[in-house]
C-alpha cells in the first residue's frame, strides 16, 4: 500500500493535476519567450548543420556524392538531425529550424515536470521546471539550430520512461532505450549521461522490488548497447565519435576559468539540488502535519538518489576540464544540470517550507536564476550579423571561383545556390603549394596562397582566427591582385568588429 501523504499537494487529484499544469504552462510560456526574445543571423554551427543536412538529404533522395565526409568530424550523426534540420529549413527557413529546437526543450521541460512529480510530488515538480526553464543553457538552446535541444528532449524522454516504468516489470524498462540510444546517435556526448539512466533504472525501482531492481539495470544497459552496436553496424565508419567527443584534442583553458563559468551558468540550480539532496537524506516528505512524526525509511535509497541525480551536473564540467577546453561548456552544463533540476526543485520546496511558510525565499532563488539566465543568455547568443556580409558576398561569387572565409559555414549555407561546399576555404588549417614549387602548411600556406592570388575572394574579420587573419594581411600588403572592395561593421557582447572583404582585380 502506498504511504498516506501529508498534505494534499501529494495527492493526484483533479484539482491539483488542473493546478500544475496551469502553472506548468505558464512556466513554458515564459521559456518560450526568453528564447524567442533572442534574434540574429545563422551562428557558424547552425550553419554548418543545416547545410550539411542539405547535402545528406540530397545524398539520401538522388544519391548525390557528399561534398565531404561529414561524419568524420561532426559530433553526431550527420544523417539525424543534419537531415531533419534540412528538411525544415527548405520549406520554413532557419526560423523554422530554430521553432523545431524550441519545441525540444518546451518538451524536455514538461517531461523534466512529469518525472518529478512521480518521484517526489507537485511542488517540487513545479520548482524544478521553473528553475530548468530559465537556465541560459535552456534558453539559448531553445534558439539555436544545432542537434544539442535533440538530444536534450531525447534523454529526458528516456529518464521519464525509466521512471514511469518503475512499478512494471523488469523488462518494461527498455521503452527507455531506444530515446537513450538515439540520444547518444544525435550528439555523441549524450553518451556520458547514459550510466545516469541505467543508475536511476536500478533506484527508482528499489523501493519496489528490492535487490531484484539490479535487474532492471542490467535490461536497460543491455538494450541501450544492443541498439547502439545495430545503429554502429549499419551507420559505418564515424570518426567524429573520436575526433570530438573520447579522443577530442586537449586546449589550454584552464580548470579555474571553467569551475568558474559553469558556476555562473549553473550554480544556483546546483546549490538547490545540494540542499535538496541534504534534506531529502535527512527526511523523505517535509513534515506539515506536526502530529505526524517519525523517520520514513529508504535513507540509503534517497541518499543514492540524491547523490547520481545531483552527481551528474559535475559530469560536464569534470570532463571538459580534463580536455582543457571550455569549448560548448556553456552548452553542455544544461545536459547534467536537468537531472539535478528534480532534486533542485525539491530544495525550493524545503526553502519554502511546510504550508508555504516562507514564499519570499523560493520567489528569491527562481528570480535570481531568471535574472542570471536572461544576462548570460543575450551574452552567449551574440554573434556577428552576416546579413550585409552575405548580400554583398552574393553579387561577387559563382561556381567557379574559391574562397576564403573566416567561419566560412555562414556563407557557404546563406549562399549555397550559388556556390558548392568545396568552394569555400576554412581558416583553421591549409595545405598549399605555391607558385614558386614549395610545399606550404599551416599560416605560411594562407600566406602564401593569398600571395599568388589563389583566392577570388575573401572574407575577415580576426575574431575566430587571428594567426591567420594576421598572415593574410601579410599575404596582401603590397598586394596587387587583390583590393578591399567592402567593411561592413558588427557589434557582438566583446565589442565593435567588422568584416572585410577583399576582392580579386
Amino acid at each position: 500500500m502506498p504511504a498516506v501523504p501529508e498534505s494534499s499537494w501529494a495527492v493526484d487529484t483533479r484539482r491539483s493535476k488542473l493546478l500544475g499544469r496551469g502553472v506548468l504552462l505558464f512556466i513554458l510560456l515564459v521559456q518560450a519567450g526568453l528564447s524567442l526574445r533572442l534574434t540574429g543571423t545563422a551562428f557558424q554551427d547552425e550553419a554548418l548543420y543545416v547545410a550539411a543536412g542539405h547535402y545528406e538529404l540530397a545524398n539520401l533522395l538522388h544519391g548525390t556524392k557528399l561534398p565531404v565526409d561529414f561524419a568524420a568530424y561532426f559530433s553526431g550523426h550527420p544523417k539525424l538531425y543534419p537531415v531533419l534540420a534540412g528538411a525544415v529549413d527548405s520549406y520554413f527557413g532557419l526560423t523554422g529550424v530554430r521553432v523545431v529546437s524550441l519545441l525540444f526543450m518546451l518538451g524536455a521541460t514538461a517531461l523534466l515536470y512529469a518525472l518529478t512529480r512521480r518521484l517526489f510530488n507537485l511542488r517540487a515538480a513545479l520548482g524544478a521546471a521553473a528553475l530548468f526553464s530559465v537556465l541560459q543553457s535552456t534558453i539559448v538552446l531553445g534558439n539555436f539550430a544545432t542537434y544539442d535541444a535533440a538530444a536534450i528532449f531525447l534523454l529526458a524522454l528516456s529518464a521519464w520512461a525509466v521512471v514511469r516504468t518503475d512499478r512494471m516489470k523488469a523488462f518494461a524498462v527498455l521503452l527507455a532505450a531506444p530515446p537513450a540510444a538515439l540520444a547518444f546517435g544525435v550528439k555523441y556526448a549524450s553518451g556520458l549521461y547514459l550510466p545516469t539512466l541505467v543508475v536511476l533504472a536500478v533506484i527508482t525501482a528499489h523501493r519496489h522490488r528490492g535487490i531484484r531492481a539490479l535487474g532492471r539495470g542490467v535490461v536497460l544497459g543491455t538494450g541501450i548497447a544492443a541498439l547502439l552496436g545495430i545503429g554502429y553496424y549499419f551507420s559505418g565508419p564515424l570518426g567524429g565519435i573520436s575526433s570530438t567527443t573520447t579522443d577530442r584534442a586537449k586546449g589550454t583553458d584552464t580548470a579555474a576559468t571553467m569551475l568558474q563559468h559553469s558556476a555562473e551558468w549553473g550554480g544556483l540550480v546546483f546549490l538547490a539540488a545540494l540542499g535538496g539532496t541534504i534534506a531529502y537524506v535527512l527526511r523523505g516528505r517535509m513534515g506539515e502535519m506536526p502530529w505526524i512524526e517519525g523517520e520514513t525509511p529508504g535513507r540509503v535509497r534517497r541518499a543514492a538518489l540524491g547523490l547520481v541525480l545531483t552527481g551528474t551536473a559535475l559530469l560536464a564540467p569534470a570532463y571538459q576540464i580534463h580536455l582543457h577546453t571550455e569549448i560548448s561548456l556553456y552548452k553542455h552544463v544544461g545536459f547534467g544540470l536537468f537531472f539535478a533540476a528534480p532534486l533542485a526543485g525539491l530544495g525550493m520546496a524545503r526553502l519554502v517550507g511546510p504550508h508555504f511558510r516562507h514564499p519570499q525565499l523560493g520567489i528569491l532563488l527562481y528570480v535570481a536564476t531568471l535574472v542570471f539566465g536572461m544576462v548570460q543568455a543575450q551574452r552567449a547568443y551574440s554573434f556577428p550579423d552576416s546579413t550585409q556580409m552575405t548580400a554583398y558576398l552574393s553579387t561577387v561569387v559563382d561556381r567557379k571561383g574559391t574562397y576564403l572565409a573566416e567561419e566560412q559555414e555562414v556563407p557557404a549555407y546563406y549562399l549555397r545556390d550559388k556556390t558548392n561546399w568545396t568552394q569555400w576555404q576554412n581558416t583553421y588549417f591549409m595545405d598549399y603549394r605555391g607558385k614558386d614549387g614549395k610545399q606550404y602548411t599551416g599560416p605560411d600556406a594562407f600566406r602564401q596562397a593569398v600571395r599568388d592570388g589563389k583566392f577570388d575572394a575573401i572574407v575577415m574579420h580576426g575574431d575566430v582566427s587571428p594567426v591567420t587573419y594576421q598572415a593574410v594581411k601579410e599575404g596582401l600588403k603590397n598586394n596587387s591582385h587583390y583590393r578591399l572592395a567592402a567593411v561592413f561593421p558588427y557589434t557582438t557582447s566583446s565589442g565593435e568588429h567588422a568584416y572585410r572583404i577583399w576582392v580579386k582585380r
